[in-house]
């Protein structure tokens, strides 16, 4: 096999600068935001409270729209949001550049379905720490939008791919309104952290060792949870993968899962309907349900 094509196959054995047809201005806005953010951490390495506590607070938001409508509501269809919601989530998930909506569910969509293979989007095993974690976002060729989400190929998706630039752009600079120590943690900063403890979730969590071919490699990682803040949920990913379909991730009651207690209360405000619970769960509710009612007892006066 030439090298070439061995390269288009297997695109994690090309160099790690070496961008794929398209993904040039990936490669330069990861670029960007690390070197902005080693400069900020450099020059204001403990910034104001309140600006620390904004950046946090955008950055939960951003992963509440990751967990909660990219990947439970739109790639999985495990419930379905308020269109109001939903496109302010996508907004907010754009804003700490997680990617647009269309890009994004054909990925993880393609990752489901060839999970641990060549063809899996982010395989750890195939490629590598690097690759799942890093690589693959500017080194992937990007997975088919009308194979793999047809049911999103819509206007009201597309649209968000003219938008990202921008939005994108927005959530860079925006920071300079308030001063150059805001322009750092709001921005790259804020950026850096979210791409990293998001991306965990190719990498560090698909990667159980010494396992035979065939076998699934997701794993749950309790202590990743805290630290991916509104996303804290998808460090049950063994949980997710054995009962993809499923809204809520978290199986025991100790197991934290920040996504599925945003989609009780969207429930509760009628914000989320068509709600998908795990099996074991849904039939416990059965049960409850058929039970009968408890015997009242007669008291004689």
């Amino acid at each position: 096999m030439k090298a070439n094509q061995l390269q288009l196959e297997h695109p994690w054995t090309r160099p790690w600068w070496q961008y794929s047809p398209g993904n040039g201005s990936t490669f330069f806005y990861i670029i960007l935001i690390h070197v902005l953010g080693l400069v900020g951490l450099i020059l204001f390495p403990l910034p104001d409270w309140r600006i620390l506590v904004a950046a946090l607070i955008l950055t939960a938001i951003g992963g509440v729209g990751t967990t909660v409508c990219y990947h439970r509501c739109l790639a999985h269809r495990a419930l379905r949001l308020n269109s109001i919601v939903e496109n302010l989530l996508i907004f907010f998930t754009i804003f700490n550049a997680s990617g647009e909506p269309l890009t994004w569910v054909a990925n993880h969509r393609q990752h489901h379905a060839k999970a641990d293979t060549a063809e899996d989007v982010s395989s750890p095993r195939q490629g590598g720490f690097w690759w799942a974690h890093i690589r693959w976002v500017y080194q992937w060729s990007g997975s088919e939008v009308r194979r793999w989400c047809p049911d999103m190929d819509k206007p009201k998706y597309r649209i968000w791919q003219r938008l990202q630039i921008p939005i994108i752009a927005l959530s860079i600079f925006a920071g300079l309104m308030l001063g150059w120590q805001a322009f750092f943690w709001l921005g790259a900063i804020r950026l850096v952290y979210a791409l990293h403890f998001q991306m965990f979730v190719n990498s560090l969590l698909h990667m159980t060792p010494n396992l035979p071919e065939g076998v699934d490699s997701s794993r749950n990682i309790w202590w990743l949870g805290p630290f991916q803040l509104g996303a804290w949920g998808e460090n049950w990913h063994r949980n997710h993968h054995a009962e993809a379909n499923a809204a809520r991730f978290g199986r025991r009651w100790w197991q934290i899962d920040m996504g599925w207690y945003v989609i009780s209360l969207f429930q509760a405000l009628r914000l989320a309907y068509e709600v998908k619970l795990p099996k074991k769960l849904l039939q416990q509710e059965r049960l409850l349900s058929e039970a009968p009612p408890p015997r009242r007892t007669q008291t004689i006066e």
